[in-house]
């Protein structure tokens, strides 16, 4: 524990955000890239089962929503209590999210095999695309409490400062669902052909042995925290403290999904292309945005340890530094965005059709373009999130979560699209953006005016 501490309260704040995030960086962009082959693959066995991926998109973002937010409470309690000394505290606070972890993977069981249909049902009558959404969403939400363990492991493990096995986790679990995807979507070898059902497969394997090597890290490999499940009491304390800041993370991440369903509805009056290019943009994005999440991942325990520690000098030195790097990530998104979409949006045509190549293109390319004007400002919205989480502010990241996403954007771009027609759709994303800024920063100033400024600034950064 205390060589933890020692190096989130002492070590040099570039060497540090940059030695913790990296590992979770490196974790993420091969989630991102198998993200991308996944769909990949799914696209060259056909655009009707793409189609039916982006439709289940939603429902496993609430997945990774419900995961994440709660993952991050435990994290951000965590990393507050080892900061404050409160040893016990902090490994109850590990316990407690191990076994909300469990609880909410069996409340995805009932959703996707229970009620995902009567969900899917609702953005299209096109029995080939339904049927596929229908069978993938039974095995990629409906056995989720793999990834949801793992992701809590994740998190518990960072919250010490060992980026290392969560690493791993992510990379070894990409790999399997890179290799297993191609076999089982096209039956290569002694294989069944299954589709999409394949693609489903693939991804829960590569999400179950992340979990054992999650698991492995929390109760066998690391040593800060005493995590005893046989001993586990539930107490209500400690579950209010971690939905503190879980629970706005949690209806923030949810209000993403909300979104993609509101846009679906929105686009799939122009065509099933325009939903499957915001599929697409959303599998894109993801090697753009990772790594940032990355630096996510890295400053957040630096974060909420000297928060906890109630030295300002480091908090804000932690993040300055980790919006620096984010801003630099995203401005190499949008070049790679503004000069390579049509590279990009190539990888997921069915090149056997020529039309339907032709419409990808010609819908996709400027909607690329004209998103990606977003990503700067993302970056100061994530850092930002970062740090209201840290400190223990978690509805200021819901108050702009919710403005950026279903106040402004939605709304948005129905009016564009009446107004101007499809193209014009894709401005909502940059619009919103922008606001959401103007927004938590004013939030961020009243937490540094009420709060942050009182901390000792006398300790060095």
């Amino acid at each position: 524990m205390d060589a933890s501490q020692n190096k989130m309260a002492t070590m040099k704040m570039v060497p540090l955000i940059f030695s913790m995030a990296l590992p979770a960086m490196i974790s993420m962009l091969i989630n991102a890239l198998y993200n991308i082959v996944d769909s990949i693959f799914v696209a060259k066995y056909s655009q009707d089962a793409l189609t039916a991926v982006s439709l289940v998109f939603p429902l496993q973002q609430l997945v990774i929503a419900i995961a994440v937010g709660t993952a991050v409470g435990v994290n951000s309690l965590i990393a507050r209590r080892l900061g404050a000394k409160m040893q016990e505290d902090a490994d109850s606070a590990a316990e407690h999210g191990i076994a909300l972890s469990v609880v909410g993977g069996v409340v995805f069981i009932l959703i996707g095999f229970f009620l995902s249909r009567a969900f899917l049902s609702a953005f299209t009558n096109k029995a080939a695309v339904l049927e596929q959404a229908v069978s993938y969403s039974h095995i990629a939400v409906g056995l989720s409490i793999f990834l949801m363990i793992s992701v809590m492991c994740e998190k518990v493990q960072q919250s010490t400062g060992n980026m290392i096995i969560p690493m791993c986790q992510g990379l070894v679990g990409a790999i399997v669902n890179i290799i297993f995807d191609p076999l089982l979507i096209f039956g290569i070898g002694p294989f069944p052909e299954l589709g999409i059902v394949g693609a489903a497969l693939a991804t829960i394997l590569g999400q179950f042995i992340g979990m054992l090597i999650g698991l492995w890290g929390v109760f066998r490999h690391q040593k800060v925290l005493r995590v005893r499940m046989r001993e586990f009491r539930w107490k209500a304390a400690t579950v209010l403290d971690i939905y503190r800041v879980g629970l706005p993370g949690i209806i923030m991440q949810s209000v993403v999904s909300v979104m993609t369903s509101g846009m679906n509805i929105i686009l799939i009056r122009f065509s099933d292309i325009a939903v499957s290019v915001l599929g697409i943009y959303f599998k894109l994005q993801t090697f753009i945005f990772m790594p940032v999440f990355g630096i996510n991942q890295g400053a957040l325990p630096v974060l909420g340890f000297n928060y906890g520690a109630r030295n300002r000098s480091r908090l804000m030195s932690a993040y300055y530094v980790s919006l620096v790097g984010a801003f630099a990530i995203m401005f190499l998104g949008l070049i790679i965005f503004q000069f390579l979409p049509e590279q990009m949006l190539m990888l997921f045509a069915d090149t056997k059709n020529a039309a339907a190549t032709a419409e990808l293109l010609d819908t996709g390319i400027p909607a690329l373009r004209t998103i990606s004007w977003s990503f700067l400002c993302s970056a100061f919205g994530i850092i930002n999130s970062t740090m209201f989480q840290a400190i223990g502010r978690g509805m200021a990241s819901l108050i702009v979560s919710v403005c950026r996403q279903l106040v402004i954007i939605l709304p948005a771009a129905w009016l564009l699209g009446n107004l101007y027609g499809l193209a014009a759709i894709w401005w909502a994303f940059p619009i919103a953006e922008v606001i959401a800024v103007i927004i938590s920063y004013a939030l961020l100033y009243h937490a540094y005016r009420v709060d942050l400024r009182f901390l000792n600034s006398s300790q060095q950064a």
